[in-house]
């Protein structure tokens, strides 16, 4: 059997041959407490006007998808 980085090499070859690449995200982590911390902090600066003109926009550019029948 191949080892785990000869696998790893031809599942990769396997999907870019299927036009596809793989793709690797680096994200906060929401379970450390700094990190929720900070969170409530940038959230407790949001402008609400700003937030519900946001939320407008986004209602609004959603509604065609209703729409797509014609």
């Amino acid at each position: 059997m191949a080892d785990a980085a000869e696998r790893m090499k031809t599942m990769r070859e396997r999907r870019r041959s299927r036009g596809l690449r793989e793709l690797r995200l680096v994200v906060p982590d929401d379970r450390s407490e700094a990190v929720r911390r900070e969170i409530a902090a940038q959230s407790a600066r949001l402008d609400p006007q700003d937030e519900e003109e946001a939320m407008a926009w986004i209602e609004a550019v959603s509604e065609f998808d209703n729409d797509a029948s014609g």
